[in-house]
């Protein structure tokens, strides 16, 4: 019965906290009501939009244009080491005025290389992990042959003994 009354209290103490906090939060909603019907607040939203004099100009530019006008810029700069930049500006009409044909070849080739190198790579890695595998089988057995010895070792000195 106190557990019920205790109970109770705390319900009863938890609901008017939720009560007093939703009056509040009632009062604060019609403050901001009252606020923005409030003929400043209209001044100052109709003040924010753009008047009919004054408007937006919305330009269209491709990638193509302003890949073309970045060339450009790189051709008029004259500055050595920007030469791969213009080739990467180039694109495709690069590749098609042969010319970079031995470059993709040894791209493609150093790309062979370095997966036959990771295959090698792959194969020791399993191969190193069996040794270690076998290593410590091994260390195991001969930690088992050391502990017989040993307790025939103590089983012989204490027939000794005895005799």
């Amino acid at each position: 019965l106190k557990e019920l009354e205790t109970s109770c209290k705390t319900k009863t103490a938890e609901w008017d906290e939720r009560s007093k906090t939703r009056a509040e939060e009632l009062v604060a909603l019609a403050d901001t009501i009252k606020v923005l019907n409030d003929d400043d607040a209209l001044d100052l939203f109709k003040k924010t939009l753009p008047s009919a004099g004054s408007s937006f100009l919305q330009l269209s530019n491709t990638a193509a244009g302003m890949r073309a006008r970045a060339l450009e810029a790189l051709r008029k700069s004259n500055r050595s080491g920007l030469g791969f930049l213009v080739l990467a500006l180039s694109g495709k009409k690069a590749l098609t005025q042969k010319g970079f044909e031995k470059v993709l070849k040894m791209c493609d080739d150093m790309v062979a290389v370095l997966k036959q190198e990771q295959l090698d790579d792959d194969a020791k890695k399993e191969y190193c992990a069996e040794q270690f595998d076998s290593a410590e089988d091994s260390k195991k057995a001969l930690g088992r042959k050391i502990a017989d010895h040993e307790n025939a070792i103590a089983t012989a000195k204490e027939a000794i003994e005895t005799l």
